[in-house]
């Protein structure tokens, strides 16, 4: 909350109250004969629709260039985590904005968020969250010619190779392996790595995971938390049974973590490190979002790729190497919206952000997520 979702939140409305005085639009002449011009105007009354793993971060990344581009906004946070958004509401009043701009409106998915989409007078919904509820959103949207903008699951490849510089890779390959424990859409939760360096990284790597500190969010030695909720630690334990009983070797964790005092009755879990699974099965296949990697090796680049590629998400990747040509053969390549190499969750705000195939339709972000919360007009005057 501290390092991440306050101070994004704070940089996306800085980022796009002054990106929306740079917003231009284009000019084509036509020889003699005609000036083509273009207008971005408001949509109206738009919908924006945000996830618990982020509250604060991914619902003004939504809501700030809606603001921005001139609409008024139905934005409902998960029933999950509410606290935050309510918060938001009060500072967006205290600072000024007029009543009817922002309207935060509690609620489930089914009940609210269907509500909201469903509108008449809603004509554009951004949505972050998982796959199925997206598929949902697009078939109640669809018909009514909605805009549409989904951000949503992620199985994301985190590809190694052996000239790779190991500090900084190995630091990396936990901070995008646990982060959050493990529920930011952006984790690498696959990690393929080269033959060479398969051992080396795997008993370095599971050292370093054994030495994560489970405990108080509020102790500053916590290396992991709480997952969000019982049903989400549930989920992620049925996951790990599964994956013993496709034939993964639990390199470390899979447990759960008991504390005392505050944190008592909290959902905690080890970090957990599994191999010995390929690329078809369900563990590999099925997004968890919990703290919960798995170990793959390939000798070429083509079975990297082959790999990386081998789900039906293709939000993120990463890439470790030293050989910017094969870096940027593999980025050309990889089938994933965004693409790092030698970093992870390194973001400028003027990028687009989103997936391809089941993860997600459209481009957040910059200027696309300006130019999704406007309507565009193309007026030609005759000379």
């Amino acid at each position: 909350s501290k390092s991440v979702d306050i101070p994004r939140a704070s940089a996306n409305f800085r980022f796009f109250a002054t990106g929306i005085m740079h917003f231009s639009s284009e000019s084509h002449q036509m020889e003699d004969k005609a000036i083509n011009y273009t207008l971005r105007q408001p949509i109206g009354i738009v919908a924006c629709i945000s996830p618990w793993n982020l509250p604060l971060y991914l619902f003004t990344w939504k809501i700030a260039p809606a603001l921005a581009a001139g609409n008024c906004v139905i934005a409902k946070p998960s029933e999950v985590t509410p606290i935050t958004a309510h918060l938001l509401a009060r500072i967006c009043s205290e600072a000024g904005l007029p009543d009817g701009v922002l309207n935060i409106v509690h609620g489930t998915g089914p009940i609210a968020g269907e509500a909201i989409v469903k509108h008449p007078g809603i004509k554009a919904i951004s949505f972050t969250g998982s796959t199925r509820a997206g598929e949902r959103i697009a078939s109640l949207a669809a018909p009514k010619f909605k805009k549409l903008s989904l951000e949503l699951g992620g199985k994301n490849p985190n590809i190694i190779f052996a000239d790779c510089d190991w500090e900084k890779m190995i630091k990396s390959t936990i901070d995008s392996s646990f982060s959050n424990q493990g529920q930011i859409c952006l984790c690498g939760s696959r990690i393929i790595i080269e033959h060479t360096i398969y051992e080396k990284f795997k008993a370095d790597f599971v050292a370093r995971v054994s030495q994560l500190t489970v405990g108080d969010p509020m102790d500053d030695h916590t290396r992991q938390g709480a997952v969000v909720s019982e049903a989400h630690l549930a989920k992620i334990v049925r996951c790990i049974d599964t994956a013993r009983q496709e034939g993964g070797k639990i390199l470390y964790g899979g447990h759960l973590v008991k504390l005392k005092g505050r944190c008592e009755k909290g959902f905690f879990i080890e970090p957990t490190v599994i191999e010995g699974l390929g690329p078809d099965c369900e563990t590999n296949q099925q997004e968890i979002f919990g703290p919960v990697v798995t170990l793959q090796s390939f000798k070429t680049e083509e079975e990297a790729l082959q790999l990386a590629n081998a789900t039906q998400y293709g939000l993120s990747a990463t890439i470790w190497t030293q050989d910017i040509s094969k870096a940027n053969r593999a980025g050309a390549r990889l089938n994933s919206g965004i693409i790092w190499i030698n970093c992870w969750l390194l973001r400028d705000l003027r990028t687009p952000f989103g997936g391809m195939k089941n993860s997600g339709v459209g481009r957040e972000g910059g200027w696309e997520a300006l130019r999704f919360f406007t309507e565009t007009k193309n007026i030609c005057v005759r000379i």
